[in-house]
């Protein structure tokens, strides 16, 4: 069998009198629909060149060039899967269920198809888009359900999201096996976690994962523009989550001394460390040569090393991201491609004393954030506030596409072109075990349930969004304007 280029979920099922016509479609709105390029990235935070940051991510930066960087977007969830479940389909955690990785298993795997549709994606196949997606859309990294060691199936996660679903496993055979590989085919799972949570190896690009979905993208993307089509590509790229592995050449980019520490490195204080944790996910890779707690920081020669591991990941996705955009802009659709680059979650790099996402604190819950859509400025610098939840009403009125009802997200098109809209409000909610955050301008209010106990904290940001101090008790007047914000919230009970 070829593992090199396995489609490992095609899908083509009827959508029972759901699906448009496309050519009817489009003599209906009288104008060639706009495609839509999405590109989705994992574990990346806010650490990109055009954010500020000593990360080289010059094709990134090009396209926030080009469009709107949002430098307050954030997830609802702090979990991969959870948060991609939140974005894809416009609602808010609604159960504790929805705050797990399996929330779209869970949620629309297996089941017969509504009137509803399950995803943005799925609304865009019922209105005339061809949709393909390749790699981690969802929860799952190649689209299909099975366990890390388990058998691969071709069951797909999202049974109506896609005209095709495609990955390519390489030498690794499956996804699960690709997402956590390593350059000489071996996977955090093969080898019983008995791996360092880095990896440096002198290969091309194509010897990562990322480059084999890259080098798919980009094949299938001259396919799509080929056919003048509107269409819908989905690209997920896996790095920079865990393990921290990408070629040597993007860990040459940076001189490991020179690397910046955290500049919240300590527990802030009146911070509860039931809302911090014991970075479980990154002990996990067994050989690391120190482990983290929160009882006492890794050393900062074993930080600048995890966080150029890090950085040379963000590197390396960056330069698969920039294949994908040079070969829109060769197709000569460029013009008429909205594109939406997003990061599913944050992840704190030390900070706080953390190792991982799984908190309800900034660095956890902001993300990378940038869209660049036909006929918006470009160049747009955007501080207001706005969700991943946002995003499907968001890219259907872009589509001009009709928007289900009962969505818990907002359209933000017009901040896409006027930053100071006075309409939009500028407040984001986020969930996690047992709390739920609000965030807005200057404050992030946080509650959470402690076996019956309700522990508060709030934080006030200056410029640099760091957290010092726990001031709930010093502030008592904040916390009541808050508070009746904060319960809007509220959507389900622990």
């Amino acid at each position: 069998m070829n593992h090199y280029l396995l489609p490992l979920c095609l899908l083509t099922v009827p959508l029972a009198g759901c699906q448009q016509k496309k050519d009817n479609q489009n003599e209906k709105e009288g104008q060639k629909k706009p495609n839509v390029l999405f590109i989705c990235v994992d574990d990346l935070r806010r650490e990109l060149g055009c954010y500020g940051s000593v990360v080289k991510t010059p094709n990134i930066d090009r396209l926030a060039n080009k469009g709107s960087l949002f430098f307050n977007h954030y997830v609802q969830v702090p979990t991969s899967g959870a948060s991609r479940a939140s974005m894809l389909t416009g609602h808010l955690p609604k159960a504790k269920s929805d705050l797990s990785n399996e929330a779209c298993r869970t949620r629309l795997s297996e089941k017969p198809e509504g009137e509803i549709p399950e995803t943005m994606f799925h609304q865009l196949r019922r209105n005339g888009y061809y949709t393909v997606g390749i790699g981690k859309i969802s929860h799952y990294a190649d689209g299909c359900l099975y366990g890390y060691e388990a058998p691969k199936t071709d069951i797909p996660e999202l049974p109506y999201s896609w005209d095709e679903m495609l990955f390519d496993a390489g030498k690794w055979g499956n996804g699960w096996n690709a997402f956590f590989g390593y350059a000489d085919g071996t996977n955090r799972q093969s080898r019983k976690k008995q791996v360092k949570p880095y990896e440096c190896a002198d290969v091309a690009d194509e010897g990562y994962p990322d480059g084999l979905t890259a080098n798919l993208a980009v094949k299938k993307l001259n396919e799509l523009t080929a056919k003048g089509e509107p269409f819908c590509l989905a690209v997920g790229f896996f790095k920079p989550h865990l393990p921290f592995t990408s070629p040597k050449k993007y860990w040459d980019l940076y001189d490991e001394a020179s690397i910046p520490l955290s500049p919240m490195p300590d527990i802030p204080e009146g911070c509860n460390t039931f809302s911090l944790h014991e970075s479980g996910e990154f002990n996990g890779y067994l050989l690391g040569e120190e482990k983290a707690s929160i009882q006492k920081k890794v050393s900062d020669d074993y930080a600048r090393k995890l966080r150029h591991a890090y950085f040379a990941c963000v590197s390396y996705m960056d330069a698969q991201v920039g294949k994908v955009l040079d070969a829109l802009e060769a197709s000569g659709q460029a013009d008429n491609t909205i594109v939406i680059l997003w990061g599913d979650h944050g992840w704190h790099l030390g900070d706080l004393r953390v190792w991982g996402k799984h908190t309800l604190h900034e660095t956890s819950l902001s993300s990378a954030f940038v869209v660049k859509a036909p006929g918006c400025k470009q160049g747009i610098k955007n501080n207001r506030i706005v969700s991943s939840v946002d995003i499907y009403p968001t890219l259907m009125e872009l589509c001009k596409v009709p928007l289900p009802d009962g969505l818990d997200g907002k359209s933000f098109v017009k901040l896409l072109n006027n930053p100071n809209d006075t309409n939009w409000e500028d407040a984001a909610y986020s969930y996690f075990r047992n709390g739920v955050t609000l965030r807005t301008p200057e404050y992030r209010f946080t509650r959470y349930d402690k076996k019956g106990e309700t522990i508060t904290e709030l934080y006030q940001y200056n410029q640099d969004r760091t957290e010092h101090k726990n001031i709930a008790q010093e502030k008592p007047e904040v916390v009541n304007k808050l508070l009746p914000i904060w319960e809007k919230g509220i959507t389900f009970k622990y």
